[in-house]
């Protein structure tokens, strides 16, 4: 499984469609083959060239096979603690799902709060118990095609 890096792949995924979503996170899928950043017109073309200023179509997704990327916005979660906690989950779930997820890139977007009244610890396993169960939810729902909640 590749890692979204870049800005342009993690809005690439985003202006594809939602697959599934769970109470507090949101699947994005788009197809790789469609994923392409045009390149300013203005940019002189360079013959047989994908570079800075090529006027051709750069590729987002170098390589095929599934990529994911994960979004835990500070609005969601405040510490920075909780944040790579949630991130660790997610990479660590999705890796059981890989072998069934399509060829294409993944974002999984985290799109409420865990309410801290229940999870008093920035890293408690209660809360890491909570954010795994329910990305397998989320990744269940992906796979099979359900995309309520």
């Amino acid at each position: 499984m590749q890692r979204l890096k870049t800005r342009a792949q993690f809005q690439a995924v985003l202006a594809g469609h939602t697959v599934a979503r769970t109470a507090h996170f949101a699947l994005h899928r788009a197809a790789l083959d469609v994923c392409a950043v045009p390149t300013p017109a203005a940019a002189k073309p360079m013959p047989s060239s994908t570079g800075p200023e090529s006027t051709r179509p750069q590729a987002l997704f170098g390589v095929e096979g599934v990529w994911l990327g994960a979004m835990v916005p500070k609005r969601w979660a405040k510490r920075a603690v909780t944040r790579n906690t949630i991130k660790r989950q997610i990479y660590q779930v999705s890796q059981a799902f890989e072998p069934r997820f399509p060829q294409a890139a993944h974002v999984v977007r985290l799109r409420s709060v865990f309410d801290r009244k229940l999870f008093i610890s920035a890293t408690s396993d209660q809360l890491k118990q909570a954010v795994r169960s329910e990305l397998e939810q989320l990744f269940g729902r992906a796979v099979t095609g359900v995309t309520s909640a």
